[in-house]
């Protein structure tokens, strides 16, 4: 399943040789009284959350900020601070601007004012078709997917959550062509607004996910200034992690301590195939494709290919070898991809991230490495899909 985020609370930056002023007004209908909140970023590496009272339904935010920043409002401070709360998402920019919204339906806020925020609206009024249908479905398989999270904590039969992966599954398929049209509305517009924030920003979520040679395109289609700025130095190091986990590169060297504790290094393997498996326990696409991949580790185990799973599961190790153990996948090897939260949360490197080294955000990932530890093969987010992986194999390895 195509991946897709919704853009709620994230921000990215155009760097400006200096922090401007802004102002913001609005009203609130039907809140005439209590508490408005702001999250922003001022300066493109911290948040900050403020708030008025409002009076009589109306609000005044001022503050200072580098260039256009996605913004979060909302009238409970808890809602910002988590996933699905009714929360505006809007484009601050240096300058005066103006917003109006109404209480339950924050989501459909207006502003005027800012021109990121008027290239957004087109944006979402392409996207809201699409949207209607994606919803329900959305929030079904949400619910399902809790549902799963906690029949799995219950310890439920393996009948039973076989079942529920199927529910799933279902839901997933249903929910492909809509991603597939949210796709196609979203790179047309990046393609016809090279030069707008709100392209800036969709493209840095959407980057990671595309082939190689068209997130280059994207890249090198924006203008050298906003290449130059906060906006562009995210995507370009985004198109950069792509590189390094696509064919034509040379595979990134890692060791690390198996699931067995035993030392494990890429640098063993010369002279092998190797189908590197980025997944996680709570993944179910990743889940229901192991069958498939033990299917190809019994037909070309023998003819030189070897399978390294690589488990999202840093935090919750216990429930990542529950997994081996269930899915029966245990045949092959399996390592941590060495997540390190702490250091995430201060944007601090962290080489032990072998994630980071082969350019993944999605999950399920796989990179097939030849002999001589070059990359030939990626599947998933930004690659190909699991037809053109089988196609590959054969290919190398024979029928």
């Amino acid at each position: 399943m195509k991946q897709f985020s919704l853009l709620v609370a994230a921000c990215i930056w155009y760097s400006a040789a200096q922090a401007q002023s802004f102002t913001l007004t609005g009203t609130v209908e039907g809140k005439p009284s209590g508490y408005i909140y702001l999250s922003y970023s001022p300066n493109g590496d911290d948040y900050r959350m403020d708030s008025v009272q409002l009076k009589e339904g109306r609000f005044t935010f001022k503050g200072n900020i580098g260039g256009p920043s996605m913004s979060s409002l909302s009238l409970d401070r808890q809602s910002l601070m988590s996933y699905g709360g009714d929360i505006a998402s809007l484009f601050l920019e240096p300058g005066t601007m103006t917003a109006s919204l109404k209480k339950g339906h924050l989501k459909e806020a207006t502003m005027k004012g800012s021109k990121a925020q008027d290239d957004m609206s087109l944006l979402n009024k392409a996207r809201k078709p699409v949207m209607a249908g994606l919803e329900p479905l959305s929030s079904k398989y949400n619910k399902l997917n809790m549902a799963y999270i906690e029949a799995r904590k219950a310890k439920k039969d393996s009948a039973t959550l076989a079942a529920m992966l199927d529910e799933l599954e279902e839901v997933k398929e249903k929910m492909e062509p809509y991603y597939e049209k949210m796709e196609a509305i979203d790179k047309d517009f990046i393609e016809k607004r090279p030069a707008s924030y709100a392209s800036a920003y969709l493209l840095r979520f959407r980057i990671s996910r595309m082939p190689l040679a068209e997130a280059e395109a994207s890249y090198n289609r924006m203008p050298p200034a906003m290449q130059q700025s906060s906006f562009g130095k995210e995507i370009k190091k985004e198109v950069d992690g792509l590189r390094s986990g696509s064919p034509g590169s040379e595979a990134y060297v890692f060791s690390k301590t198996d699931i067995n504790g035993q030392q494990l290094s890429l640098q063993d393997f010369k002279g092998r195939y190797v189908l590197i498996d980025f997944w996680a326990s709570w993944c179910v696409p990743c889940r229901k494709g192991n069958p498939h991949l033990k299917e190809l580790y019994s037909k070309y185990k023998g003819k030189g290919l070897e399978i390294i799973g690589i488990s999202d599961d840093d935090s919750s190790p216990d429930k990542w070898k529950k997994a081996v153990e269930q899915d029966g996948i245990s045949i092959w090897k399996h390592v941590l991809r060495g997540l390190d939260m702490q250091k995430r949360q201060r944007k601090e490197p962290n080489p032990e991230d072998i994630s980071d080294h082969y350019g993944i955000h999605s999950l399920p990932t796989k990179i097939l490495i030849d002999p001589k530890g070059m990359i030939i093969g990626r599947y998933g987010g930004g690659g190909e899909n699991d037809e053109a992986m089988d196609k590959k194999l054969a290919e190398v390895l024979g029928n």
